[in-house]
């Protein structure tokens, strides 16, 4: 589908929420520590081996569950791009890591009218369960104001927030999933740039779970 140009007075309102919706991913998808909320939100089996001897030293291995992060941009199927993000190019784009083995993650974006959308999958692999476990608490002790979401992973939580910039709202859901050593963090976020309003917290809450659910079964599958 080929890209339009967007009018000259969309464009200028387009502007701060995409940064806003930029600024969503590196807080989702950034560096594993929490980062702080943006201003204005409204949050609606180690082993050891036997000793051979009393001066000789014990060694553990810790076994991984994941071992390395799958393609994110396989991690929501065709026809949830499609419903999530209307008019976006369905092969997502995979944000550039310093280490694919340990962070990946793929966004997809567009604008259709006035509806803007945006969605992210992120694939986190820590070095075991109770770092995993660490970094979740950390996340979502952060993203204070959600809930669990039960039957996901070994724990799942989803928080949406509303944002304000030059009377542009912007309403974006988060969703982490801990699974083993792994964490699977989803960001949707939407806007209407014709009414300033944003979409409904029902509607986002509803779309990040979807993907999420999905994305996971991705992360099973891989392992």
């Amino acid at each position: 589908m080929r890209d339009l140009p967007l009018p000259l007075a969309l464009t200028a309102r387009l502007l701060p929420v995409a940064v806003l919706a930029t600024a969503g991913w590196a807080l989702s998808s950034g560096p594993l520590s929490a980062s702080p909320a943006g201003k204005d939100s409204t949050q609606d089996t180690a082993a050891k081996p036997e000793s051979t001897s009393e001066s000789a030293p014990s060694t553990s291995t810790v076994s991984k569950t994941y071992a390395k992060a799958p393609s994110p941009c396989s991690g929501v199927t065709t026809k949830t791009v499609k419903s999530l993000v209307p008019g976006a190019k369905t092969a997502g784009k995979e944000i550039a890591s310093t280490d694919q083995a340990v962070r990946r993650t793929c966004s997809w974006n567009a604008l259709k009218g006035f509806d803007y959308r945006w969605l992210d999958v992120s694939y986190e692999i820590q070095q075991s369960d109770d770092k995993a476990e660490s970094a979740y608490k950390a996340r979502t002790t952060e993203k204070s104001g959600g809930g669990a979401v039960p039957g996901l992973g070994d724990a799942a939580y989803s928080v949406v927030n509303l944002t304000t910039e030059d009377k542009q709202q912007t309403r974006e859901g988060v969703v982490y999933v801990r699974m083993s050593n792994a964490l699977v963090v989803v960001t949707y976020n939407g806007s209407d740039f014709e009414s300033q309003k944003a979409p409904g917290t029902d509607e986002i809450n509803k779309g990040a779970i979807k993907a999420a659910k999905e994305a996971a079964a991705v992360l099973e599958d891989a392992q």
